[in-house]
C-alpha cells in the first residue's frame, strides 16, 4: 500500500493539533508574518523551476538547430 508523503495518515483531530501548537507557539500576531514568508519562498521556487526549465529547453532548441 502506497501513502502519501505529506498528510497521508493525519486525520482532523492531528490537524486541528498542530493548528493548535503553532498558533500558541507563534501566537495570532506572527502567522500572517510566518505565511507571508512563506509564500515568498514558494514563489521564489518555482521561479526557480521555471528558469530551470527555460535553459533546458532553449539548449535542446539550440542543440536540434545545430544538428540540421
Amino acid at each position: 500500500m502506497i501513502t502519501p508523503l505529506l498528510f497521508g495518515s493525519l486525520g482532523m483531530q492531528e490537524i486541528l493539533l498542530l493548528t493548535l501548537v503553532v498558533l500558541l507557539f507563534f501566537g495570532g500576531r506572527k502567522i500572517p508574518e510566518l505565511m507571508k514568508g512563506i509564500g515568498k519562498g514558494i514563489r521564489s521556487f518555482k521561479s526557480g523551476i521555471n528558469g530551470i526549465e527555460d535553459e533546458i529547453s532553449k539548449e535542446i532548441l539550440d542543440d536540434a538547430s545545430k544538428t540540421k
